[in-house]
This record gives structure tokens, C-alpha cells and sequence, in this order.
């Protein structure tokens, strides 16, 4: 690739628009000084930010357009009035023209979804994208996926996941072989859909490359980080995701209310503020910020729409290292040593 990792940015996605992704932009130039950026948005709006950034004019181009995808609307909308003009097509177009490395938008997930599946099309060897994220652990963090691009999922296609998810963690954890493990209702063989039990004979036989695979995990090893990459299908792996987002928040009110209810609590408080900082940015969701759309041709980062500068600066990041360290050909390499049509065939019979 260039000596440069060039990101297109989405300037008008999110709830809060070019003010946030700009200051993200800024922040994470800071921390990636090897960044250029393509920003698609209004110039009346986005030309006056820049301006107020130096670093970030310099290491930029605007491309003027003023069409902006909605947060609330429907992809097949978004496809039939954004295509070719809004802020979020173009970006990713740019991607595709190979004009950018990277597309990060905080716009519109379906949208986004929809439009980046119908103009950069599947990888060879994947049948559906995926949407896989950074996930707080207690060993450090693990890749989960999917976390909603898709419901519901054959062997062949679960498998699949495990070799994206592999080659995301080998970049993001600088790990040779990450340690794979599926989403299941227990540990044992027997137990699960059969789905998932023949994915795990797959992942086994070799069928999708030299994959770390340890078998079945259960909702508990997520947090626990027991491995590297857990692997489940979109509808429950989006629950799981929104289900750990609510606890943390629900952990963060308990702990407030804790801390101001007596005097004694406010001066324990006081001695104990340097182990409640430390707990606030192991939780701090904007750290984990961003999610990849895997098995596309392009790398294509969705950072969450409500996100600060700080968080979507974080998505930014993840989208650097997830094209400097070349994650589509470390893909493409593990799904070309497969042969998964053959094997599949084994396992149905």
C-alpha cells in the first residue's frame, strides 16, 4: 500500500454530524501522523472546522456535497435517493476507485451496510458481510462477531466468520494464530443447533485453514476473554452486544447512586478515586469504538452515531490499523488455502 493510510470520512454521518467527525479526524492525526484524509460533506459547514485545524487542513481534501443520509432511514431510501451524491456513497466510492484505503462513517448502520454490500461486493469465498467489533475483556479485549450485519447463519457461513474474525485480531492483537471459539449454549458437542455443530466440525477438519479453534464457548467467556475471537450470527450477537452495553450502564448508575448516598460513601469516595478512574476507562466505550464490515471488497469502519470526538477518533484508528496491516489479504490468503464446498458436503452427508 501507499506510504500514507488514506481514510475517506463520511463528514456528515452521526448524530452529531461534521463537528464530531472532524475533531475525531484531528485527534486521530495526532496519533497517526502517516494519515491522509478525504472528507465528503458540505463545505459550508465542514470548510469552517478545517480551518480551524491547520494539521488537519493539510493532511486533508473537501469534496463538496450537501446531501446527507438520514439516521433514521430505511436503507432501500438511502439507495435510491444517496446513491452516486450523498456524503456516505461517495466515500465509500472512493474506496472502491482506490482513491482511499478506508471508509469510516458514523452514519446510518443499515444504510451503510446496504450501500457498501452493493458497491464494493462480497470477497471470493464469503457469501454475507459481517459487523465485527472490539469487545472489553478481562484479559485485555477480543474480536466478536457478527454483532448484526445479518440473521442467522449456516456452517459454511459461521466458519467464514472464524477466518475473518482470525485475521482482524491477528492485526488489531498482533497474535500469529488468535484463538477462535463459537457461541453456544454450552461446551459439551452434542449441545446447540446444528448448525453451529457442524461449523465446529469444519473449524476442526481444517476445512478453513490453520484456524486456533477451541471449540464452544459460552456467554460468560465473552467478558472473561477465554478467547481471542468468539464467533456467533448477527441476531444473537447484536443482543449479546446491547445487552453488555445496558449492564455497564446500568453498573455505572448503581455505583453513582452508591457513591453520593451517604457521607461515609462520599469520603470513601475520596480515597478511592484513583481505582474509580481506573474502572471508568476500562468501561469507557468510546476506547472500543468501531465496528468493521468484514467479507467485502474494502474495508469499511462504522463507528457508533451517538460517539464523541474521542470515540469516533477511535473508529479512525481502528480503520488505520485495519489497512496498514493489510487485513483484506490476510483474508483472502486463509479463505483461498480452504475448501469448504467439499468438506461441507462431508459434514451433510
Amino acid at each position: 500500500m501507499s506510504e500514507k493510510v488514506r481514510i475517506a470520512l463520511d463528514a456528515m454521518g452521526g448524530d452529531h454530524g461534521a463537528a464530531v467527525v472532524i475533531a475525531g479526524a484531528d485527534i486521530a492525526l495526532t496519533r497517526h501522523p502517516d494519515t491522509s484524509f478525504i472528507l465528503y460533506g458540505d463545505e459550508a459547514v465542514v470548510g469552517p472546522l478545517l480551518d480551524a485545524r491547520p494539521a488537519l487542513k493539510a493532511a486533508s481534501r473537501l469534496i463538496h456535497t450537501d446531501v446527507a443520509i438520514k439516521m433514521d432511514e430505511k436503507p432501500s431510501q438511502a439507495l435510491r435517493h444517496g446513491r452516486w451524491r450523498s456524503s456516505m456513497w461517495l466515500a465509500i466510492d472512493a474506496v472502491k476507485k482506490g482513491d482511499a484505503d478506508v471508509v469510516v462513517s458514523a452514519g446510518n448502520t443499515g444504510a451503510l451496510m446496504a450501500m457498501s454490500k452493493f458497491h464494493l461486493r462480497m470477497m471470493p469465498g464469503v457469501s454475507r458481510p459481517a459487523l465485527a467489533c472490539l469487545w472489553p475483556t478481562l484479559r485485555g479485549e477480543s474480536v466478536v462477531l457478527d454483532v448484526g450485519a445479518s440473521i442467522g447463519a449456516d456452517a459454511p457461513h459461521l466458519a467464514q466468520l472464524a477466518v475473518m474474525g482470525s485475521a482482524m485480531a491477528s492485526v488489531v492483537f498482533d497474535l500469529d494464530r488468535p484463538s477462535v471459539g463459537l457461541l453456544n449454549v454450552g461446551v459439551e458437542e452434542v449441545k446447540g443447533l446444528e448448525a453451529i455443530r457442524e461449523a465446529a466440525q469444519l473449524l476442526r477438519n481444517g476445512a478453513y485453514g490453520q484456524i486456533d479453534f477451541k471449540g464452544f464457548v459460552e456467554g460468560d467467556d465473552i467478558g472473561a476473554g477465554t478467547v481471542d475471537v468468539v464467533v456467533t450470527e448477527g441476531f444473537t450477537g447484536n443482543i449479546a452486544l446491547k445487552t453488555a452495553e445496558g449492564t455497564a450502564k446500568q453498573l455505572a448508575s448503581y455505583l453513582r447512586s452508591a457513591m453520593s448516598r451517604t457521607l461515609a460513601a462520599k469520603i470513601g469516595y475520596l480515597f478511592a478515586r484513583a481505582a474509580f478512574k481506573t474502572l471508568k476507562d476500562k468501561m469507557d466505550p468510546r476506547k472500543v469504538n468501531g465496528g468493521v464490515f468484514l467479507g467485502l471488497n474494502g474495508v469499511v469502519i462504522k463507528s457508533h452515531g451517538g460517539t464523541d470526538a474521542e470515540g469516533f477518533a477511535a473508529a479512525v484508528d481502528l480503520g488505520y490499523d485495519m489497512a496498514r496491516y493489510e487485513l483484506l489479504a490476510k483474508i483472502g490468503r486463509t479463505l483461498g488455502q480452504s475448501a469448504p464446498a467439499a468438506v461441507a458436503g462431508e459434514v451433510a452427508s
